[in-house]
């Protein structure tokens, strides 16, 4: 089980895990089945009466998968410890780059490895939407329903930030499930949480929702429903549904000190979900919205200004203090200022920082939004713009590899030797693009991206989508000429 974060308070530590039981570690938004014209008929419980989930677990069940993640063998140089005895044998030890430093590189086989988790199918025509972290590093996945049916998956798009991702099995008429809207859900509310957890296929459980907008440090953007219904490894990518039936919210992770359900487990909204799975299915790449500022909740900060013994008065005691602003932001063009309160956007209230990302994260750079903040104590509202992460309100899209209009390959164990390396991409083709704007010529050996090491050709196509994206949309690239030499260039990937 692969551990996402250690999150401490004055009070408690525990630790947020994910739940793949790892080896290593316009979506269908009405309340109407897909295909039919069915609603669900569900009465009111009267207060005090026992509630019956039967009908919940009846019509979801069929939509929640079970989803086989094979990533297979594959060889890689390592460096281990040197043999002590090695250079009694061998008068030349080391000198042709095989020991350095007291280590050497080997040659390994790395074994086989396979994980399990879940996901819920979205649309009747195959589209399926599950945890980031279930699929990551995926060389097959194969998914399975519950009548045993099992297809091959390939994955469609994937967002870390969220730790969501969208895949797509060939199928027609397949169950997929009504999806509720999450803002709706009130704390105290009954679901119950579908998934595959532990090898144990199918498994309902059922709870309350304990609360909302919770934020744990453990993703970039974060607007947890907690919930109290049982949730362990394997869950990963479930379905939180109500007593409709609906979906709700994405099992996510779990507050853990001991690695399985103790109390709590988190989901990521259904609202914010369908942004994700829109944007992945008409950019490829999630649009993401940005206010400009990083900051705390009110409470939060006031508690620690008094544990220092400082007395504050921001006017309120619920908002998000702001404790920078980003240059050339939304939230700069509203003359939002380090020390000011943000207390609601669009007229919806921001209690803590949670509030304020389910909202944004269901934004578009673009989107104008109402900001309503404290500064001095008094009241402003301004009407905003959002920007990018790139300080635009453009469309983001993930860089080809040809952008930078060469070839590469893996260095082979001669260039090895004969540098004194253990990996590396050697450019063999420069033909145009950044490559060439930027200086690098033929022969140059890159061994890092963005401080990331290259040793595949599949590692640069991830550095240049990921840099693609950022703010700067620049590559650092270092490596070593063949003449032993080190050096170092910066790639542009923007168009001026």
């Amino acid at each position: 089980m692969k551990k996402i974060a250690n999150y401490v308070t004055p009070t408690l530590c525990v630790v947020a895990i994910v739940f793949s039981v790892a080896a290593f570690n316009k979506t269908c938004a009405a309340n109407q089945q897909p295909g039919t014209n069915e609603v669900a008929q569900v009465a009111a419980v009267p207060a005090g009466q026992p509630v019956d989930l039967t009908y919940a677990a009846d019509k979801a069940l069929p939509s929640v998968v079970h989803i086989k993640y094979v990533q297979n063998s594959k060889i890689q140089t390592v460096k281990v410890q040197r043999d002590p005895f090695e250079d009694f044998f061998d008068p030349f030890g080391g000198f042709f780059g095989r020991g350095q430093g007291g280590t050497q590189e080997r040659k390994v086989q790395t074994p086989k490895k396979e994980a399990t988790g879940s996901g819920v199918i979205i649309s009747a025509d195959g589209y399926i939407v599950t945890n980031n972290h279930v699929v990551d590093g995926a060389d097959e996945l194969t998914v399975s329903l519950t009548d045993n049916k099992e297809y091959s998956a390939r994955i469609i798009g994937t967002d870390k930030t969220t730790d969501l991702a969208l895949i797509k099995i060939d199928g027609k008429n397949l169950p997929a499930i009504r999806i509720a809207d999450s803002d709706g859900v009130k704390v105290g509310e009954w679901v119950l949480a579908i998934g595959n957890p532990m090898g144990l296929n199918n498994t309902v459980t059922a709870g309350i929702i304990s609360a909302k907008a919770r934020t744990l440090g453990a993703n970039g953007v974060e607007s947890f429903i907690q919930t109290d219904a049982a949730i362990n490894a394997g869950n990963s990518g479930g379905a939180l549904v109500n007593t409709r039936g609906e979906l709700v919210g994405i099992n996510a992770m779990l507050y853990s000190q001991t690695g399985s359900y103790s109390g709590y487990g988190f989901a990521i909204p259904t609202n914010m979900m369908n942004k994700v799975v829109d944007d992945l299915k008409q950019y490829g790449t999630v649009q993401r919205a940005m206010i400009g500022i990083s900051g705390v909740d009110v409470k939060r900060y006031v508690d620690s200004e008094k544990d220092k013994g400082n007395e504050v008065d921001l006017g309120t005691m619920e908002g998000i203090y702001v404790a920078e602003v980003v240059e050339n932001s939304a939230a700069q063009e509203a003359g939002i200022e380090k020390g000011d309160v943000i207390t609601e956007v669009d007229g919806q209230k921001v209690q803590k920082f949670g509030d304020l990302s389910g909202i944004i994260a269901q934004k578009r750079p673009g989107d104008k939004v109402s900001l309503t903040y404290l500064h001095n104590k008094k009241e402003h509202t301004k009407t905003v713009t959002l920007k990018n992460e790139q300080g635009n309100t453009k469309v983001v899209k993930n860089a080809d590899i040809d952008v930078l209009g060469a070839d590469f390959r893996p260095v082979n164990e001669a260039q090895m030797k004969q540098l004194g390396i253990s990996y590396g991409l050697e450019v063999i083709k420069v033909s145009g693009g950044r490559m060439k704007e930027s200086g690098i010529q033929k022969g140059f050996i890159i061994q890092r991206v963005n401080d990331q090491p290259m040793k595949t050709v599949e590692d640069m196509e991830n550095a240049v989508k990921e840099a693609s994206t950022s703010a700067d949309q620049v590559l650092i690239i270092k490596g070593i000429f063949p003449t032993g030499k080190r050096g170092y260039y910066v790639v542009q990937l923007q168009n001026d």
